[in-house]
């Protein structure tokens, strides 16, 4: 069974995991997630352990790093330089970036470019713009949707907040075509104390629990997927409906070598 579901209202990537995101208008689904998303992480070179990045939750102020562009390059282009908080760009793999960032964690990192992306638990995450919403209501605060660092953003036809939660195990299909774009709803996703983190401030002036606690109340709002129909065939989406699919094919084959878009008008990843 087939269900429209409502339209994507914004899609964002993340270049370097834990660093600003970008705004997008078209993007590439592949098996790892969007392309350019989380593919540029910086190592903690003394930690010895299973989880060696660099990321807000140990350092808040990561999040006001912008990747920048100074190349021609547009669309799924990867950044060539990052944007301090003060304004200074730095070349990305540059001395001076993993110097100022070392100086500010109090330990040397290394930047790694990981081919298939860096993920805490899936390569996609979906939220409602209605959930959020509520969020920052329950929290009494405004709710940047930028604090939940989602891949993409439904604006859902229902408009209740909280109906990711119907999602879990259905699959989520960007265009009414057999072939479009989709994605498994594998889990629900819950967040880290990056929501606590201001996109555009940094990190609160004393410990807020306010939107985690909120969000944990909840039993978690995003929605982690993974890629579904073959990754990689191109598609053009624009203008159609995002529909969920109860059914999920238990045999579907891939093919490699093509490319998924997935458009901002139509549906639409720390």
């Amino acid at each position: 069974m087939r269900i429209e579901i409502g339209q994507i209202e914004a899609i964002f990537r993340y270049p370097v995991k834990s660093m600003r995101g970008e705004p997008l208008d078209t993007a590439t689904l592949g098996w790892h997630g969007l392309d350019g998303d989380r593919r540029f992480a910086f190592r903690r070179l003394e930690e010895r352990g299973g989880f060696p990045w660099l990321i807000a939750s140990r350092l808040p102020e990561l999040i006001l790093f912008t990747p920048q562009r100074h190349e021609d390059g547009a669309g799924e282009a990867p950044p060539t330089h990052v944007r301090t908080p003060e304004g200074e760009e730095m070349p990305l793999f540059g001395e001076a970036l993993a110097a100022e960032l070392g100086r500010r964690y109090g330990a040397p990192v290394q930047m790694m470019r990981l081919n298939h992306g860096i993920f805490d638990e899936a390569s996609i995450s979906v939220i409602t713009s209605d959930t959020v919403r509520e969020i920052g209501r329950l929290a009494g605060r405004g709710a940047d949707i930028r604090r939940f660092r989602p891949n993409i953003v439904v604006r859902s036809t229902r408009a209740v907040p909280f109906e990711e939660d119907q999602w879990v195990g259905g699959v989520l299909a960007f265009g009414e075509a057999d072939d479009a774009p989709a994605g498994t709803v594998t889990m629900r996703d819950l967040r880290c104390m990056m929501v606590n983190i201001g996109p555009t401030e940094g990190p609160p002036p004393q410990s807020a629990e306010g939107m985690r606690s909120r969000q944990r109340e909840q039993r978690g709002h995003l929605r982690d997927g993974h890629p579904h129909r073959s990754p990689g065939r191109r598609a053009d989406c624009r203008s159609s409906p995002v529909v969920i699919v109860h059914q999920a094919r238990k045999h579907c084959r891939h093919r490699e070598g093509t490319r998924h878009q997935a458009q901002r008008d139509l549906w639409r990843p720390i």
